[in-house]
């Protein structure tokens, strides 16, 4: 995990002396890069969950090492990651070694926003689902709302209850403890009512459904609009 961003790099490997893969490379990927070496691992791709800067920026630094090796993300997303050389396509597993990697569509924080679901056990989720919190849908390349919830509840939640999710930063969770204990999730499902205090949201009035907890300590705020429509904001910007 990054000091700065709080940004995960994952190396996934399915045993030692086999094949492995890294996801994302915001750093610092020196350890891991050491732990390929040591563990005798082929590295046979970077996987990039999405474009942002705090998860691509020491890419350079693992094709230094490892010269050639395919880095590949959603189609939607290659022309901001010069050094990517392929793209995956949601649905179409990647098989290497003993690991089965399925890319799932996951738009919302960004429109190529890819989740990696690695042996049906675990699944690393960029910056859509964090442990108690949400990805924000007010980045560079967001797209809405409607397609962050749709990707949480309609594709990373109906996994397994027991599914281990990898989040784009800080700490581990599963399936089932989302659905039980994510304050966005609860609302989404019926269990809490909305709230519906005015507020100012960047700015501008607003209805404040949910101030939750962020990944980092603060909050993520869901707002809603004069005219009707829902928007994920840093709680920052909520007065």
């Amino acid at each position: 995990m990054s000091g700065e961003w709080l940004a995960n790099t994952y190396l996934v490997a399915d045993e030692l002396g086999g094949h492995a893969v890294l996801i994302d490379a915001g750093g610092p990927v020196g350890p891991l890069l050491d732990m390929l070496h040591r563990g005798q691992f082929t590295l046979t791709h970077v996987l990039l969950t999405h474009h942002h800067h705090d998860h691509v920026a020491e890419l350079d630094a693992v094709l230094e090492r490892y010269p050639g090796t395919p880095v590949l993300i959603h189609p939607l997303e290659r022309e901001y990651v010069p050094a990517a050389t392929g793209t995956m396509e949601p649905g179409v597993a990647i098989e290497t070694g003993a690991l089965t990697i399925e890319p799932l569509h996951t738009p919302g924080h960004t429109a190529g926003m890819l989740s990696l679901l690695i042996n049906g056990t675990d699944v690393f989720t960029g910056d859509t689902l964090f442990k108690g919190s949400v990805g924000g849908v007010r980045a560079t390349g967001h797209t809405t709302y409607e397609d962050l919830r749709s990707s949480i509840m309609d594709k990373l939640l109906k996994l397994p209850p027991p599914t281990r999710i990898h989040p784009g930063h800080t700490d581990p969770t599963t399936v089932a403890h989302e659905l039980e204990h994510n304050a966005f999730v609860r609302i989404w499902r019926g269990v809490d009512p909305e709230g519906s205090e005015a507020c100012t949201a960047l700015g501008e009035p607003a209805t404040l459904v949910l101030l939750g907890d962020d990944y980092d300590g603060g909050h993520k705020a869901w707002v809603r609009w004069p005219n009707g429509s829902d928007d994920i904001v840093p709680g920052s910007q909520v007065r």
